[in-house]
């Protein structure tokens, strides 16, 4: 096909500017396709997040919706389910509105008992007495190419290690993986040129999961054993058997929150380490360092964009809110807020007050964090054991995805292999 053939570029569905929203605030910002995102996704979120930028945007993109720019707002309307509520989470609103798993889209007090389910399975001790599974799985794979002197470490790691560690934990196939992880990507990142495509792509993967979790739950409703799933679907909320609807929706959240979120966190602290060999340097050097900056690196990676619903009209950081307009919050922008953290693109392992939502804050704070923590030290921990010096591969180029979870692809690492004497 020439040039004159090929068929023009889609146009950007826009939403109408609504007649409150000042002119001044509003900035072109796709979250799934943002501007110089070629670069990376947190570089590409940290251009809009300038000096000059309002703590609250708006832009007509995704069905049109405001953006908080800046760590405090984000840290606080996570922290603010009475005014900011979880009832659509997603952008665009279609998405949003099409997004059936809990407790993610409910509000206290009725979101309470099925955080406690969740965190019946997911809390620091149950995690501790999974530490040895963890580093084993972690091990296996690295010792697995360590020899070769090169991996594509997206594909070959990240895509492998927290899935694995996660169906095993779930008491779920390995091989089920590839299918579980179509749907999640259409979760995180709905195709479609229009909102309502968008909404469409997202409720055909949440039914997909729904139809994977059914026959699982059934298989599980009454049984004693000790693997996540069957934690989840024998809970009680509030005295009662939880019901099946919320069952589905329960274990198929856990599925897409052990499914994304720390496999691509994985690769974009890799390819940074890849280029800054001094940090991974200083962490060999120290191994309370590379413990106590794993939380700076959750500081500097965050992956989730979620938003939140306007509860009703409110002046809001000196901005008119309606009931019903969604906030977007894009975790990166408070870990990489200036305003709260001195040079904030670089990583170091002696920062102090290492403020973040890369899990969130308040009663939604990711019931996953402990197993993300655990997952990451034993990366690093195991990687740096048997391959304590790595680069990206002379003219890598990693292809950045903007979305509900960012994502990277194409992260190819090379080392010098020591020759057996």
């Amino acid at each position: 096909m020439d040039a004159d053939t090929l068929p023009p570029p889609a146009v950007k569905h826009r939403a109408p500017v609504p007649n409150y929203v000042p002119p001044e605030l509003i900035r072109e910002v796709d979250a799934y396709a943002l501007d110089g995102i070629e670069e990376g996704v947190h570089e590409a979120w940290k251009k809009v997040q300038g000096a000059d930028t309002p703590p609250l945007i708006w832009t007509p993109f995704t069905g049109g919706h405001w953006i908080a720019t800046r760590g405090v707002l984000i840290d606080e309307i996570y922290r603010s389910p009475d005014r900011f509520s979880s009832r659509v989470i997603w952008v665009p609103r279609e998405a949003g509105e099409a997004y059936a798993m809990v407790p993610t889209k409910m509000d206290p007090p009725e979101h309470t008992p099925y955080r406690k389910a969740l965190d019946k399975g997911l809390n620091l001790a149950e995690m501790r007495k999974v530490e040895s599974d963890i580093r084993a799985v972690a091990i296996e794979l690295i010792e697995g190419f360590a020899a070769e002197g090169r991996c594509d470490f997206a594909r070959d790691f990240a895509g492998i290690f927290p899935v694995k560690v996660f169906l095993t934990l779930a008491g779920l196939p390995l091989e089920d993986a590839p299918k579980l992880n179509i749907l999640a990507k259409d979760m995180t990142h709905p195709t479609g040129d229009t909102p309502e495509e968008q909404g469409r792509t997202l409720d055909a993967a949440n039914k997909g999961f729904f139809a994977y979790v059914a026959p699982i739950i059934a298989e599980r409703r009454g049984g004693t054993g000790t693997d996540l799933i069957t934690k989840m679907v024998n809970s009680e909320i509030n005295g009662a058997p939880i019901s099946e609807e919320k069952a589905l929706g329960l274990v198929s959240l856990l599925l897409l929150g052990g499914l994304d979120t720390v496999v691509n966190f994985l690769s974009f602290m890799m390819i940074y380490l890849a280029r800054h060999p001094e940090t991974v340097e200083e962490m060999r050097a120290d191994p309370m360092k590379l413990q106590r900056g794993v939380e700076e690196m959750f500081r500097r990676f965050a992956v989730v964009s979620d938003a939140r619903y306007v509860v009703e009209d409110m002046e809001y950081y000196g901005t008119q809110l309606k009931a019903g307009d969604l906030i977007l919050l894009p975790t990166a922008l408070h870990g990489l807020d200036d305003t709260q953290h001195d040079d904030p693109m670089k990583v170091d392992l002696s920062r102090k007050n290492v403020a973040h939502s890369t899990f969130a804050q308040g009663p939604h704070r990711c019931a996953g964090m402990h197993l993300a923590r655990l997952e990451v030290m034993v990366t690093l921990q195991e990687w740096l054991a048997r391959i304590p010096t790595f680069a990206l591969e002379e003219g890598a180029a990693p292809i950045y995805h903007a979305g509900i979870v960012a994502a990277v692809e194409n992260v190819p690492l090379v080392w010098e292999v020591p020759a057996h004497s």
